[in-house]
């Protein structure tokens, strides 16, 4: 299999996806692209919370088909940083790269996050480190239930990766330093 210059980067909620596939990006000047983004955006443009589309996707399979879709035209691309739950899937030539956050410490950082993004505060619709905790519960049991039953993967599964990075124990500018490091290795080998 030939490698290609994207790096997929998937990881629990909360973990740092969306941050530290940004600055991995900008570090390599690649582009970004958050399939977590565009889902919210799709749950927003229905007027649902990004818990309410993914119960709706267990049953309309065209929320997951499109989401898809636009991770898989990214793989057509080259120089890219996607972070996606399942772009390690659908580019098995990319960097793939896992970040591993428990629960009850990315609940904090979700409502952090929550008052920095306009998007996803709006796609949460939650204000307490408690329902974040139930919501990320939810919605995490609601994408394994998925991603088994409509392509039988597991993303909890290390094995897919090239590198599993704990976000707990280094910050962001340690794990976009540790990304970048072996991604070049990487792709030069």
């Amino acid at each position: 299999m030939q490698k290609k210059e994207i790096i997929t980067i998937c990881g629990g909620l909360g973990s740092g996806k969306s941050s530290t596939a940004k600055q991995v990006a900008k570090e390599l000047g690649f582009t970004h692209f958050s399939s977590g983004d565009f889902f919210r955006q799709v749950g927003v443009d229905l007027g649902l919370s990004v818990n309410e589309l993914n119960k709706r996707a267990e049953t309309d399979l065209s929320i997951d088909k499109m989401t898809d879709e636009k991770v898989r035209a990214m793989g057509d691309k080259s120089k890219i940083v996607i972070d996606s739950r399942t772009a390690y899937h659908w580019i098995p030539e990319s960097f793939k790269v896992y970040l591993d956050l428990p629960p009850e410490i990315a609940k904090d950082r979700i409502l952090n996050n929550l008052k920095e993004d306009a998007l996803r505060a709006k796609s949460e619709r939650v204000s307490t480190a408690e329902e974040i905790y139930q919501k990320i519960q939810e919605r995490f049991e609601s994408e394994q239930k998925r991603y088994l039953e409509f392509y039988n993967i597991n993303n909890k599964d290390m094995t897919h990766y090239d590198l599993v990075v704990d976000t707990n124990k280094n910050n962001l500018e340690e794990v976009v330093n540790i990304i970048v490091t072996e991604y070049k290795k990487w792709i030069e080998n």
